[in-house]
């Protein structure tokens, strides 16, 4: 059987316990009280926005997590999309242990070596033009640094994002996020504008064949963004693809023509790879697919694979102007060394192993088993994404697309009971989607592993109609 084949007997299993692996449960917190620690959680925990998981995990190794009552779980989601090197990987555990003893966190006006060769290192990966790097904690941060970095060089302060766009929760890059968390706190930054989501699968713009017309869609939007101005647009911010959105890739050709529409009104082009960066689509940057050099750029989630690390990388002459102007960005923890150590690791363990390769090679075997299930269940209305990244829409018609988040809500619930983690989106902006980004260290039999998983999830929960 070739691995990343979808076998028949799986779909036809009654939904037995899967065959776990020889690799040892995490012993840290195996003795722990999982009734007594659900009652804790409803006591002192916040609910920040989310519902919490029924289990406490309190094991994550590789590419399985641990449940407190013993349940094995692959990790199709990398933690948050994080983990690109899988769990505990054994040199990035060194790296933190020995800079944790030796060289941990400094002024925030000091320079460190592991500082210095991440900056090194990741702008030697990078294209020419994004030459000068610093170093915060998370995704929303470095957005946040880079949109006032764009505003302070222009000397303009409209930003232009797109519809479905998650960029993070503090000010600056939640009034650029139009997907969730918008509502509740009255005004958001002034001068901001939303291009229509470049959403393939549902937009209502078709060429008389029926195939989606996104030139004629991003040209409508900025006709709106130009009668919507007040004259002060800095810059635009995209996702080269929109996970939280339901996992849509930019067509071919989108991130040249929103370069250009920037362009022509002396605007900045800000990309942010929080998730597709370091590997996961099969380059380095998603950014080398459509070989466009964005004026800023931001990393997040992967390059401290699960540590708090994001970076933000523009020019040398960005930078110029930008002290010129007094540009200030100064947090408690920019530059750390720790955290920076590890990035720096997580780069040169990628180049070292091929593992964007890995995930170029691994990433096909994926789409093409999720693209079989596809023609298995007629639930599933669209299977997309890039190398490990992946979507996988949930649908009550196929012909008439509409969402069907009970379903989705039952087939995950089923993988998971069975042991595999493939995070859906239920927001009711587009359904349920299961988004899929496994490290870019798996292998051929755990692709396998995971859709066999998903198959038996779909062949075993009621309602999910079969096409064989």
């Amino acid at each position: 059987m070739a691995p990343g084949t979808v076998t028949s007997d799986a779909a036809h299993n009654s939904g037995d316990a899967p065959t776990q692996s020889t690799d040892s449960r995490p012993k840290l917190y195996e003795n722990v009280d999982q009734d007594a620690l659900k009652k804790k959680t409803s006591q002192y925990m916040f609910n920040y926005g989310t519902k919490f998981m029924k289990d406490i995990i309190c094991g994550s190794k590789g590419l399985y997590v641990y449940t407190a009552n013993g349940h094995k779980i692959l990790d199709w989601t990398s933690g948050q999309m994080s983990c690109l090197l899988g769990h505990g990987h054994p040199e990035v555990v060194k790296t933190i242990a020995d800079h944790a003893a030796n060289l941990d966190h400094l002024f925030s006006g000091m320079v460190s070596p592991p500082v210095i060769s991440l900056g090194e290192r990741l702008c030697s990966l990078l294209p020419d033009g994004l030459d000068k790097a610093f170093f915060l904690s998370t995704g929303g941060e470095s957005n946040e640094a880079a949109i006032k970095l764009a505003k302070v060089y222009t000397g303009r302060f409209e930003i232009v994002a797109v519809g479905g766009s998650w960029h993070g929760v503090t000010a600056q890059a939640l009034s650029a996020q139009y997907f969730y968390g918008r509502k509740g706190q009255g005004p958001l930054m002034p001068g901001t504008h939303m291009l229509p989501a470049p959403n393939a699968y549902r937009s209502v713009f078709r060429k008389p064949d029926g195939s989606y017309d996104w030139e004629a869609e991003l040209d409508y939007g900025w006709s709106l963004i130009d009668q919507a101005s007040c004259g002060s647009l800095a810059a635009v911010i995209v996702e080269c693809i929109q996970s939280s959105a339901g996992v849509h890739v930019l067509p071919p050709g989108y991130l040249r023509a929103l370069k250009s529409h920037c362009e022509r009104r002396g605007m900045l082009l800000i990309v942010d790879e929080a998730q597709t960066g370091v590997g996961r689509c099969g380059e380095i940057a998603a950014i080398m697919h459509e070989g466009v050099v964005p004026d800023i750029l931001t990393l997040s989630k992967t390059l401290g694979n699960g540590l708090p690390l994001s970076a933000v990388v523009t020019s040398a002459e960005i930078e110029r102007v930008a002290v010129e102007r007094d540009y200030c960005f100064y947090t408690t923890h920019v530059n750390d060394p720790l955290p920076a150590a590890v990035g720096n690791k997580v780069l040169e363990i990628v180049v070292r192993d091929n593992l964007v390769e890995n995930s170029r090679a691994m990433g096909k075997l994926l789409h093409e088993g999720l693209a079989q299930l596809k023609s298995r269940y007629a639930c599933i209305g669209d299977v997309r994404g890039r190398g490990l990244m992946a979507g996988v829409e949930i649908v009550a018609d196929r012909k008439t697309k509409e969402p069907a988040p009970e379903l989705s809500s039952a087939v995950a619930d089923r993988a998971y009971e069975l042991g595999l983690w493939a995070n859906l989106s239920s927001h009711g902006s587009f359904g349920g989607v299961f988004r899929i980004a496994p490290p870019i260290t798996i292998t051929k039999e755990q692709i396998q592993e995971g859709l066999e998983l998903l198959e038996r999830a779909f062949a075993t929960t009621p309602g999910v109609a079969r096409l064989y």
